[in-house]
């Protein structure tokens, strides 16, 4: 029997391969789903991270949404990323994608993002949208690498500083 989406963890290994010690491994990161009892540290590295960030009490309402779905990504016990999203019908609204600097460029958000829309798909989610600053190049890379494309532009998304966002979609593949 498959343990349900609350009940997976993932491992995976940063350094690529899964060594025998693997639990104890430094580079090991374990992706599984945001519970209650990590509300507090997720908003501390919500504040470290964005310039206008979601206060611990909005994301508690996301997370007891049935329409949501967060994750986090720890290593040694510790949260150093975590994302959601937030469903409507068989589109979904990717938000709050954040990766701890000290863990960056190591593959953890598309890792990340990957878990997440393999787990909306498994529930109906056909289409993922999300909004990004046009300045983060690395973070387009990381969508486009998904499957993301353009589709759009939101002026003045952003505040601290003001700036555009890119409209970013991931569609299902029509039948022909």
């Amino acid at each position: 029997m498959n343990p349900s989406p609350a009940e997976r963890e993932y491992r995976i290994n940063t350094a690529g391969i899964f060594p025998k010690d693997a639990d104890s491994h430094p580079a090991l990161i374990r992706i599984r789903p945001m519970t209650r009892e990590d509300l507090s540290e997720v908003a501390r590295l919500e504040q470290q991270i964005f310039p206008d960030p979601w206060t611990r009490e909005e994301f508690e309402t996301m997370l007891l949404s049935p329409y949501t779905i967060y994750l986090v990504v720890t290593q040694e016990e510790k949260i150093e990323a975590y994302c959601g999203l937030f469903r409507s019908f068989e589109d979904a609204d990717i938000q709050n994608v954040a990766v701890a600097g000290s863990c960056r460029n190591r593959g953890i958000a598309y890792r990340m993002l990957k878990v997440l829309m393999e787990e909306g798909r498994k529930q109906g989610i056909e289409n993922f949208t999300l909004e990004v600053r046009v300045t983060n190049a690395p973070a387009i890379r990381v969508y486009e690498k998904l499957g993301f494309k353009t589709e759009g532009r939101r002026y003045n998304f952003y505040e601290q500083p003001r700036e555009d966002a890119l409209i970013m979609w991931c569609r299902k593949e029509k039948e022909k």
